[in-house]
């Protein structure tokens, strides 16, 4: 089997003066099985966490998401994307509920929920993206790939990466 293997592919007529912006790197995880949480606390959403390691210090990563959402009792669920351990994409301000993403499911319904930040981790070294969730309020179910009652409606959620040239 043969391989190409190459850093970039440059137009024939060159690149402009200043040009950048080149996907260099993809890296994605999918979840297609189903998952729960009762906490008004922040956890780790099972399966939905993925690591890059950038070429260069000036290159940039798309962080993309997709969720497949449900929940009892209408409440809001936050999302909160870290880069290790840390919060990225957060508000400016700080109210007393924040998060990179929060999602209202009106009347017990299913959603899919997308979202994308792009972050400047400034590292070649291995970096792991990850999301955590919560409810709004304790009390409440919120699930993730599966309508919350009954499993005859079902979906997918995807964390997606790429390493952007600058």
């Amino acid at each position: 089997m043969s391989q190409i293997k190459v850093n970039s592919i440059v137009p024939v007529g060159g690149l402009t003066s200043g040009a950048n912006g080149g996907i260099i790197q993809t890296i994605q995880t999918f979840k297609n099985d189903a998952t729960s949480t009762t906490s008004n606390t922040f956890s780790d959403l099972t399966g939905m966490s993925a690591t890059i390691t950038p070429s260069s210090n000036s290159n940039k990563v798309l962080i993309r998401f997709s969720l497949c959402l449900s929940s009892t009792h209408n409440p809001v669920i936050h999302i909160n994307l870290l880069r290790g351990s840390t919060n990225i994409a957060q508000p400016s301000t700080t109210p007393v509920h924040f998060s990179t993403m929060m999602a209202y499911i009106d009347g017990d319904k299913i959603i899919q929920q997308g979202y994308e930040f792009l972050d400047s981790p400034s590292t070649t070294s291995a970096t792991t993206y990850k999301l955590q969730w919560r409810n709004h309020a304790a009390g409440y179910t919120s699930k993730l790939n599966e309508y919350y009652n009954a499993t005859n409606y079902a979906g997918t959620s995807t964390m997606t990466l790429q390493e952007i040239t600058t």
